[in-house]
């Protein structure tokens, strides 16, 4: 029997080297992962040895070879492939343990060069690992060293049964899948490309936790991230308190994180069910959580707060008499920790800011009933000093400055979406509705007495001047949308009509 290990990552390698050999297994092996194994004192033949050919090229030709890869792929059941095997001289491989060329970490660090990148590009472990993978009826092949444990004492004894044999083979398949993608990823990742949207993505991805459950209790879900690399995001968040998160904590609070990020002002927003049903900008952050909550009290029960700043003592205070389900920021302060964990089942999660991995496309994914929609990020950057005002009336200075503000708000907020603002605080939103009039009715509902003197926002232009109709009965005095309608004409003669300044930003923010 016998046994070919190829590791770049040499963790619990020798012992399981001196595990196979134990069990009967003939070790064959190359370069560093032989110098380990031989310094351990475990007896290992250099690959060279068994090929009869010299490593060359600088080491990227090792194992390619038909003395390995005769003896990976030969079937084990066929009389006839065995007796090529014999007539050539070639010895059957039994076990496969490989793992590749750090390409991740190697387009990770600063400054790398294409040259670096294509050095770290593994080509042998992947020809090893599928051929070992194609095979596994007869070839057992281990990807990850977590496996050396039960795999080495299977091999001692009864041996790794069919089921075990496929699962590995499944895993060696996935690796190499995986790994190809962030290649594909990197090198897709060309300026001089003329080309809008590739003709194919790969999107390799890594579970980093299992969740109890999905959406909802019937449904199994886990957190995954891109296996090209990448740092910060709620999906690498640090949670410090509180119960297991759930799918659901998790869309909330990344919902959170994303509004909170648009803003460079200290800003607090309270999400229910992934909409910013409170959102507050300040120079402090606890006086922004109070006008957040205050946005929409009985929503926020519940809720999830997210800070795009270090939480305090003040604002961990004023959150106190509230339930919340989860709490998202940067940081905290000790006195602030220390009031919030009275708290045993909150969640608190800190999160740095996103830094998507070179060469990443860092695509917007949705599913769809027989495939996927990819699109970018809605990350335009918008200036609203550019905006075109379409009225009579400008935005006075005051009206803009919140008019920025609720035009990010809406950029969070579903579809058909308006928001209502006032003193950079959001007092009232529609989401979701088919009809753009109903989510203003609602937004004027939310608000009350408070959306008398409040800028609006539109995520997208307005049909009918009705809704400008209903926009001036409720008293906002300002509002900004795309433009764009076919009825630009009748909605402008409206917002004149009511003495409303109206810009247009030719840019709309549908999130479905």
């Amino acid at each position: 029997m016998k046994a070919l290990l190829s590791v770049f990552d040499k963790t619990g390698i020798e012992d399981f080297g001196k595990s196979l050999a134990d069990a009967g297994y003939e070790l064959i092996s190359t370069g560093g992962t032989h110098r380990s194994l031989a310094d351990a004192g475990v007896p290992v033949t250099q690959v060279s040895d068994v090929t009869g050919s010299p490593e060359i090229l600088d080491g990227r030709v090792k194992t390619l070879h038909p003395v390995i890869h005769g003896g990976l792929l030969a079937r084990r059941d066929s009389p006839a492939q065995m007796a090529e095997l014999e007539q050539h001289s070639i010895g059957a491989i039994d076990v496969v343990v490989v793992n590749l060329y750090p390409f991740v970490e190697t387009i990770s660090k600063p400054g790398v060069s294409l040259d670096d990148a294509l050095e770290n590009i593994d080509i042998g472990g992947p020809t090893m690992l599928r051929a070992a993978a194609k095979n596994f009826p007869s070839v057992a092949v281990v990807v990850d060293p977590s496996d050396y444990e039960w795999v080495a004492e299977a091999l001692s004894g009864p041996g790794l049964d069919a089921q075990q044999r496929r699962a590995l083979a499944t895993k060696a398949f996935q690796h190499v899948a995986v790994y190809d993608a962030a290649v594909a990823d990197y090198l897709s990742n060309d300026p001089t490309s003329e080309e809008e949207m590739p003709q194919q993505v790969t999107i390799g991805l890594t579970r980093v936790s299992s969740l109890r459950y999905g959406e909802n209790p019937h449904q199994r879900g886990a957190l995954y991230v891109p296996a090209s690399g990448g740092e910060g995001g709620l999906a690498r968040a640090t949670q410090l308190h509180g119960r297991e998160l759930s799918f659901n904590n998790l869309m909330d609070a990344d919902a959170a994180w994303r509004t909170v990020s648009d803003y460079a002002d200290p800003s607090v927003c309270v999400i229910k069910h992934a909409n910013p049903c409170g959102l507050a900008s300040r120079d402090d952050v606890s006086q922004a959580y109070e006008l957040a909550y205050e946005g929409d009290p009985v929503s926020a029960f519940g809720g999830i707060v997210g800070f795009n700043r270090n939480v305090t003592a003040a604002a961990a205070e004023a959150m106190d008499p509230v339930f919340y389900e989860v709490v998202v920021a940067p940081g905290y302060d000790e006195d602030a920790l220390e009031i919030l964990r009275r708290k045993r089942n909150l969640r608190i999660l800190t999160v740095a800011p996103v830094a998507v991995a070179p060469g990443s496309s860092d695509y917007d994914v949705r599913p769809l009933s027989g495939g996927v929609l990819v699109q970018t990020p809605d990350a335009v950057v918008e200036n609203p000093n550019s905006w075109n005002t379409a009225t009579e009336r400008a935005p006075t200075p005051v009206e803009l400055a919140d008019l920025a503000f609720a035009w990010k708000a809406v950029k969070h907020i579903k579809s058909n979406a308006i928001a209502f603002v006032k003193d950079r605080t959001l007092v009232g939103m529609g989401a979701g509705q088919p009809n753009r009039v109903v989510s203003v009715h609602l937004s004027q509902r939310a608000a009350g007495e408070k959306a008398t003197g409040c800028v609006l926002a539109s995520d997208a232009f307005f049909p009918f001047p009705d809704n400008i109709e209903l926009a001036a009965e409720a008293g906002i005095t300002a509002i900004v949308q795309p433009g764009g309608s076919i009825r630009d004409d009748e909605v402008i003669a409206a917002a004149n009509q009511a003495g409303i300044a109206m810009v247009f930003t030719g840019v709309r923010h549908f999130r479905h």
